[in-house]
């Protein structure tokens, strides 16, 4: 969402960078770009202008650090106030209830239904026991989409179709939510095309009737500064404690992210990164900054390797890594696993200087690759993947009519595997010798990223089948 910002903004920095001595006149044209890029990315006139005002404030008054070059320290400077424009750290939820009630509030279209089950997912995997409760009453199906989500998601939906009393429905399920031992309550309520007073009144008493927790605001990215004004009256009306973002992944500017904070007084808790269950992250304001920047944002790289690499799979590639076992058959796995994690455009974008590398690369052309990759090898025997040289020209042929490719195609992906397996035995020596050197064999592919993170948080301890992979 940020690619535009983010592309004028290391523009920015590449000339600040030169800069020999920080001075008014020198500082000038550089920070007056950054406040047309913020305004291009739809802030709020007035956050843009106190911002770029703290920033020329700090510089001038900064004192120039030796080691330094003053250039870095306005990039600095520039970093650590977009940070705090963003909310500074990460506001978890309050779960101190028993049960805790969170209400999911916003315009139709926001995408609230969505949210509560993504939320609800994120919930179950903490450790607790969510009950997603249909509220809407008005929409057609909202109340069965939040059931089928439920029905994905292997989580209880508290449903009454046909009930028109929203405060009778939320009373019935705080008694359902005690009875079967469910300590949080996700409230999906109904939406307006606009804020009106009846919508308004009606979430009112349903917050007086469940005194939830927590309040969040769903908000669509895409609606620009607009956003910023529903969230304006949700707040008077109702003291909303957070905000939830979706459409993060779309190609909106980001002008609502980076001006929420300043305008209502209130963090973003979470953000919605694509369409499935699993895209929905907490919202972290450093790594958000360092993404905009073009930092990278590795420590999210990491957990989300976490998540979605299985630990014994893992240890067993490593395994075969270090003794020159890779085969067709990892290759195929490792494929499938980086396709859980999400779009490679993504997982790029996540490392740092990856979004100045996606400029002008058609990653569907990429993910395409992938896809025939995937399709060559599964039209491969098992014998043939877990030992490719019986591949005689016969075979291949075979292998191409079958995955519909060209002989050449599948040629190609064998001289890479063969260029990758012999890459593979190398690095096993070199762990072997670093261990024998001092226990330095922390270093497997993807040695570079323990550290990384920068300062966006504590880097999330790795299963043991990956550290050495990720170099922990």
């Amino acid at each position: 969402m940020f690619d535009a910002l983010s592309s004028k903004l290391q523009n920015v920095f590449r000339n600040l960078r030169g800069l020999g001595r920080i001075s008014e006149d020198n500082i000038a044209d550089a920070l007056r770009d950054v406040r047309m890029a913020l305004l291009d990315a739809d802030v709020n006139f007035k956050v843009a202008r106190d911002f770029i005002d703290r920033v020329k404030t700090k510089a001038l008054g900064a004192e120039v650090v030796r080691t330094v070059q003053p250039g870095q320290q306005i990039v600095k400077i520039i970093h650590d106030e977009l940070v705090d424009l963003l909310g500074s750290e990460n506001a978890g939820l309050d779960l101190s209830g028993k049960p805790t009630c969170i209400l999911m509030v916003g315009l139709h279209g926001s995408g609230k239904t969505t949210s509560s089950g993504k939320l609800a997912r994120l919930l179950h995997k903490q450790g607790r026991a969510p009950l997603l409760v249909a509220a809407d009453v008005y929409r057609p199906a909202a109340m069965d989409q939040l059931a089928t989500l439920g029905r994905q998601l292997n989580l209880p939906v508290f449903t009454r179709p046909g009930e028109k009393d929203v405060l009778r429905i939320a009373r019935e399920a705080m008694a359902e939510a005690e009875a079967t031992h469910r300590n949080v309550l996700l409230f999906d309520t109904a939406g307006r095309l606009q804020i009106d007073e009846p919508l308004v009144q009606e979430l009112v008493r349903l917050r007086d009737v469940v005194k939830p927790r927590e309040i969040l605001l769903v908000l669509d990215s895409a609606t620009g500064q607009e956003a910023v004004n529903v969230a304006t009256h949700f707040d008077d009306a109702l003291g909303i404690t957070g905000a939830v973002l979706t459409k993060l992944d779309g190609d909106a500017r980001g002008g609502a992210a980076l001006s929420f904070r300043s305008v209502v007084g209130k963090p973003i808790k979470f953000m919605g990164v694509g369409e499935k269950l699993e895209d929905f992250e907490p919202f972290h304001p450093e790594r958000m900054g360092q993404r905009i920047l073009g930092m990278g944002d590795v420590v999210s790289l990491v957990e989300k390797a976490v998540e979605t690499v299985d630990e014994e799979e893992a240890r067993k590639l490593e395994e075969k890594m270090r003794r020159g076992q890779f085969t067709l058959e990892d290759f195929l796995a490792q494929l499938r696993q980086m396709k859980k994690m999400g779009p490679l455009e993504g997982l790029i974008g996540m490392l740092p200087g990856g979004s100045e590398a996606l400029k002008g690369a058609d990653m569907s052309k990429s993910e395409k690759e992938f896809r025939r990759m995937e399709g060559i090898i599964c039209a491969m025997t098992p014998k043939e993947r877990r030992n490719p040289n019986i591949l005689n020209a016969k075979r291949r042929i075979r292998i191409a009519n079958g995955s519909g490719v060209k002989v050449a195609d599948v040629n190609s992906l064998l001289k890479r595997f063969t260029q990758m397996q012999g890459m593979m035995k190398k690095m096993g020596k070199m762990q072997k010798m670093l261990g024998k050197m001092g226990g330095l064999g922390g270093l497997g592919g993807l040695g570079g990223l323990g550290g990384m993170g920068g300062g966006g948080g504590k880097m999330p301890k790795l299963p043991k089948g990956m550290r050495g992979m990720f170099g922990r």
